[in-house]
């Protein structure tokens, strides 16, 4: 029986641990660890959107943007260094668009093996929802409910820079930050400017990235992140900056960031399958710059959209621009520039390696989900997006 004695023993540590943690300010670690290694991850997944509260994006089922599809598309033969990149990386679906034509349509891994249609199952965006968001504004801006990308952000969430970290007021840990969060815009968000107390790591389960994916208040989160550099003046990607942006849009239209998505983007493109949005909690808000989940056709969609110059839904003048580099040679108003072999390519992008890579001089849009990349020497352009572009004009491109 004292194996039974110290079994119950070892629960009860667990118990009182996971109580004690409840109550600390790394509660969000329950949650952390119930969706990755109680299910067998060691971090954050593309098909981990099952396990988080969502609110529903409606397709309107009387217009669709049907595609032209070539028969051959999923049994066409891919390049050996296509392949054994899909297979290296764990790829979960892989599509080309060649002048609107899906000719190229492969599942693989979880999503061959699952028990929907794979065309019919949703994957997590991860930071693609960061361009997703970037439009979303644009179109706020087109319906002149914001007035222009250079807003101060502090017109519509005035408690933006006001405490640090701790919690303590700002101006008294450092004057200059309360100037800089004055200065704060729009811009500054959408071209990672902003110049945050916001450090971008993936790893450490401590970590403010970690605390905003998990946790059941994203708002509350951002309320302690300073503004400690002066914006618009150096380059760093930081996640806080979009999900502020997303907290302005739903103030000033005072919508859900799913409604607007629905009303401005899914509905009138035609969309052909519900999407999701990822919530901090119940009936909570959005995870705008990490969690849009939607098929590989709708994120293909998404792609063409771009490649035709907004398609009367957003402003083309806005997405040359934000095509173009800002403060960083591979990153503009939230869409990433890359260039392969001559071929110039600009991107949506999350992690684990979730891309919309749009190629315009041969009218192709190409789109990757999975749970894996390889960066290779790169860096920020990985190796495995440039094989994804290379070898679709390889095998569709025809010249141009």
């Amino acid at each position: 029986m004292k194996w039974v004695q110290r079994l119950l023993a070892v629960v009860g540590i667990l118990a009182l641990l996971t109580g004690l943690l409840a109550v600390s300010p790394y509660s969000y670690l329950i949650k952390g660890v119930r969706l990755t290694y109680l299910i067998g991850e060691k971090s954050a997944n593309y098909l981990d959107w099952m396990n988080f509260d969502t609110r529903d994006v409606e397709i309107d089922s009387t217009r669709t943007w049907e595609l032209a599809m070539a028969d051959n598309r999923h049994t066409v033969p891919v390049t050996p260094a296509l392949d054994n990149m899909l297979s290296e990386t764990k790829s979960g679906a892989y599509l080309v668009f060649r002048n609107d034509t899906l000719v190229c349509e492969r599942y693989m891994g979880a999503l061959a093996g699952s028990a929907d249609k794979p065309d019919m199952q949703l994957t997590n965006s991860f930071s693609m929802a960061k361009t997703i968001t970037c439009l979303l504004v644009q179109k706020a801006i087109q319906e002149k409910i914001i007035p222009s990308w250079d807003e101060p952000v502090r017109k519509y969430l005035d408690w933006v820079g006001v405490l640090d970290k701790s919690g303590n007021p700002s101006i008294q840990t450092n004057p200059s930050w309360e100037k800089w969060a004055d200065q704060l815009t729009l811009r500054h968000l959408v071209t990672m400017t902003a110049g945050l107390e916001w450090d971008e790591s993936y790893v450490s389960p401590f970590g403010i990235t970690a605390k905003a994916y998990y946790g059941s208040d994203a708002e509350k989160t951002m309320k302690t992140v300073p503004v400690i550099r002066e914006p618009g003046t150096h380059y760093q990607y930081q996640s806080g900056a979009t999900q502020l942006l997303g907290l302005v849009l739903a103030k000033a239209t005072g919508k859900t960031i799913s409604a607007l998505t629905e009303e401005w983007l899914w509905k009138p493109l035609g969309m052909e399958s519900n999407a999701k949005w990822q919530l901090d909690s119940k009936d909570g808000k959005e995870l705008n710059y990490c969690c849009f989940d939607a098929t590989a056709r709708d994120f293909g969609r998404l792609g063409l959209m771009v490649l035709h110059h907004g398609k009367g839904v957003i402003d083309s003048a806005f997405l040359s621009q934000a095509q173009q580099p800002f403060k960083s040679p591979n990153y503009g108003h939230s869409f990433w520039l890359g260039e392969v072999d001559g071929i110039k390519f600009s991107y949506y992008q999350g992690l684990n390696g979730q891309y919309i890579c749009l190629l315009p001089q041969y009218n192709m849009v190409v789109v990757r989900t999975g749970h894996g990349v390889k960066k290779g020497n790169s860096f920020p352009v990985f190796d495995c997006v440039k094989t994804y572009v290379k070898e679709a004009v390889a095998m569709f491109g025809n010249g141009k």
